[in-house]
């Protein structure tokens, strides 16, 4: 994980895990669940099983995104503060 706190990256690190143990055991149970039916079918309810997880992912990747940008910003304004301060 790229966090520096410690507590929020075991979080987020657990959440992405969770996320995607449901992409596999949604695209499975839906695949497998309408198996019977059509090949096709079960594709694409495998398919749309897999969104839930995939959309927690994407979510989860946006705050670890974000919570990088923020701490590059912090870094970025010290230096700059250094800079302007030895000026």
């Amino acid at each position: 994980m790229r966090l520096t706190d410690k507590a929020a990256g075991f979080v987020i690190s657990f959440l992405l895990g969770i996320g995607w143990a449901a992409v596999l055991i949604g695209s499975i149970s839906s695949f497998f669940s309408f198996y019977h039916i059509s090949f096709l079918f079960a594709v694409l309810s495998g398919l749309m099983g897999t969104l839930p997880g995939l959309i927690a992912i994407l979510l989860l990747e946006h705050i670890i995104t974000a919570k990088e940008r923020l701490a590059e910003l912090k870094r970025q304004t010290l230096l700059l503060e250094k800079i302007f301060i030895d000026d």
